[in-house]
């Protein structure tokens, strides 16, 4: 049986686990191909390279949004998710601001509702349902979207119907929850199994105060899932990235027994002095 193992030492993140799909081996023109059915493609632009972490030659990621989509919206929310620690670590994946923010409703989403990224739970249903995806890829990324969508209704107490997701409905995450789908169908990847997930620790600035690590949302999506600890204080773990190791993965172990095939690894965007910051992914078949 092909499977893929998460081996998220260092958290995981949308745009990680992408990377690490295409450095073990996941068909990048054929994602940018396939992403072009959802009919967003002037919103946004990929790009990938490969960078070193602490000694791993690893595959960055980025989704990076275009002119068309309003450009106040994409650097409108930088100085609103910070740590409290700011000489410390920030967030492992700081180009995804939106990502990260979509726990918490914002009084100012009023200035944002003409733009591409502001999208309801059922604007994004409709937007991967009336594509031309194939089924499979269509009903994965709805199961990763609801489990968001259902974290944020219990968090902010709003059906999922009510839900909007001012961040997580940016373009960026929409790319990056479609396109894990696309490559996971692609790779023909029939299990997914992860170590336990590593979130980070210390303190996140967020719109509504100061939050503990693991925000809200990201809490809510890792019931069940079991956590690893670790001292570095950054918020490792987004909850796009938590939504897709919780979605996906059928069991929480270390490595299975299995035959290797191959190995990738995505990078997140912060460096840590000791600490590669990268999900390694590895490909196998299991007897």
């Amino acid at each position: 049986m092909r499977t893929l193992y998460l081996d998220c030492f260092s958290g995981i993140s949308g745009d990680m686990f992408i990377g690490a799909l295409i450095d073990a081996g996941g068909d990048s023109t054929f994602l940018e191909e396939e992403l072009q059915k959802l009919n967003i493609s002037e919103e946004y632009k990929l790009s990938w390279r490969k960078v070193v972490k602490n000694g791993i030659s690893s595959t960055k990621f980025d989704v990076e949004l275009s002119e068309t989509a309003d450009h106040k919206y994409a650097s409108g929310h930088q100085h609103n998710h910070k740590h409290e620690d700011e000489d410390e670590d920030e967030d492992v994946d700081h180009n995804h601001e939106h990502e990260h923010e979509h726990e918490h409703e914002h009084s100012d989403h009023h200035e944002h509702s003409h733009h591409h990224g502001h999208r309801a739970y059922q604007d994004i249903v409709k937007l991967i349902d009336g594509s031309q995806l194939s089924q499979k890829v269509k009903e994965t990324s709805l199961n990763i979207f609801r489990k968001i969508g259902e974290a944020e209704g219990l968090i902010h107490g709003v059906s999922l119907e009510k839900v909007h997701f001012h961040e997580v409905g940016a373009v960026d995450s929409i790319i990056d929850i479609v396109g894990a789908s696309i490559l996971i169908n692609k790779l023909e990847i029939q299990k997914i199994k992860s170590s336990p997930v590593c979130v980070g620790a210390g303190k996140v600035h967020i719109d509504h105060g100061i939050y503990p690590i693991p925000a809200p949302a990201t809490l809510e999506i890792l019931k069940g899932v079991p956590l690893q600890q670790s001292n570095i204080k950054s918020e490792l773990t987004t909850p796009t990235g938590a939504a897709i190791v919780s979605v996906l993965s059928e069991e929480f172990c270390t490595v299975p027994s299995m035959t290797v095939q191959s190995v990738g690894y995505g990078a997140g965007t912060k460096d840590f002095e000791k600490h590669p910051n990268v999900l390694r992914v590895i490909i196998g078949e299991e007897a």
